[in-house]
């Protein structure tokens, strides 16, 4: 098999354990809580309980993506070794972070003529890129080479759907995904947007729904609809959440009651600390592999 390292960012929102158990490295993204900085390391530093309790108690937070010194950091230390590298970056439609890997990637190239360096727009976020992840180093386990493995990921990574739901609309509000006054009024009727992400990898909102069980179920409706095979869809699923573990549990209860044949049972990760700093806390968020996204 060959010797050559996967990468993805920590943006990928699974957790430390899973990323060494299946052999992932990860660049980190960095945030600020009221102007001090911090490394966005899987809950290492800051657990994310700790960083969703600062949110709701009105800390101010912001995130800046790894610069192309960063990346390049990062990728010198495995070329060093000698080992390509293929990294599952964070989506250009919602983040610079790809334009920064690939100019990284130019000028290692030419410090290293004779290694492989693939850089991958994910086209998503958060445990979707983890979900993309988590197939590639399940393909590298069966043998597949750095050059196979870059060319299924690029042919299958729109298939990757994201479904999302939020219950708490103040970020969306403050980041400008929303507007105030729908903000206002959808609090008021307790409106729970439904969003998905587009073929070009930016967050878009699909439905408006009244009500946390209504809006819970049809997000398993949508991978009913979306899913390899419907309701026979035998790939794995995982959720995300951020900071509201029982509507998630909801979600994970009502998938796996529906789809008999998945491989295992359902994945609960949290939202970490980047993408969390912009859904702030009542986000859950499910992902499988389903129908090519063409919109």
């Amino acid at each position: 098999m060959e010797n050559y390292v996967i990468a993805t960012c920590s943006t990928a929102d699974i957790s430390l354990n899973h990323m060494l158990r299946i052999g992932v490295e990860y660049v980190k993204f960095s945030y600020f809580l009221n102007d001090v900085e911090y490394k966005d390391d899987l809950g290492q530093t800051m657990s994310h309980e700790s960083f969703y309790q600062k949110l709701s108690q009105g800390c101010d937070s912001k995130t800046t993506q790894p610069n192309m010194e960063s990346y390049k950091e990062f990728l010198y230390q495995f070329l060093n070794e000698g080992r390509d590298v293929i990294l599952l970056n964070l989506s250009s439609g919602i983040s610079g972070a790809q334009a920064s890997a690939k100019i990284a990637e130019k000028e290692l190239k030419s410090e290293f003529p004779e290694r492989k360096i693939y850089i991958v727009d994910s086209l998503g976020a958060s445990s979707g890129m983890g979900l993309l992840v988590d197939k590639m180093a399940e393909l590298r386990k069966e043998g597949m080479g750095i050059d196979d493995l870059y060319a299924w990921t690029e042919k299958n990574k729109l298939r990757v759907q994201h479904w999302f739901f939020s219950t708490d609309l103040t970020f969306y509000v403050k980041g400008g995904r929303v507007s105030r006054v729908a903000g206002w009024f959808g609090t008021i009727l307790k409106i729970c947007p439904l969003l998905t992400v587009d073929k070009k990898g930016k967050l878009v909102p699909k439905e408006k729904i009244r009500g946390k069980s209504s809006v819970i179920r049809r997000i398993v409706d949508k991978m009913e609809e979306n899913a390899i095979n419907g309701l026979g869809y035998n790939g794995k699923c995982f959720i995300s959440h951020s900071d509201c573990y029982e509507d998630a549990q909801e979600v994970k209860r009502l998938v796996e009651e529906r789809f008999p044949f998945l491989d295992g049972r359902v994945l609960i990760n949290n939202i970490g600390t980047t993408i969390g700093s912009h859904t702030g806390p009542g986000t859950v968020a499910l992902f499988f592999f389903g129908k090519e996204r063409v919109e």
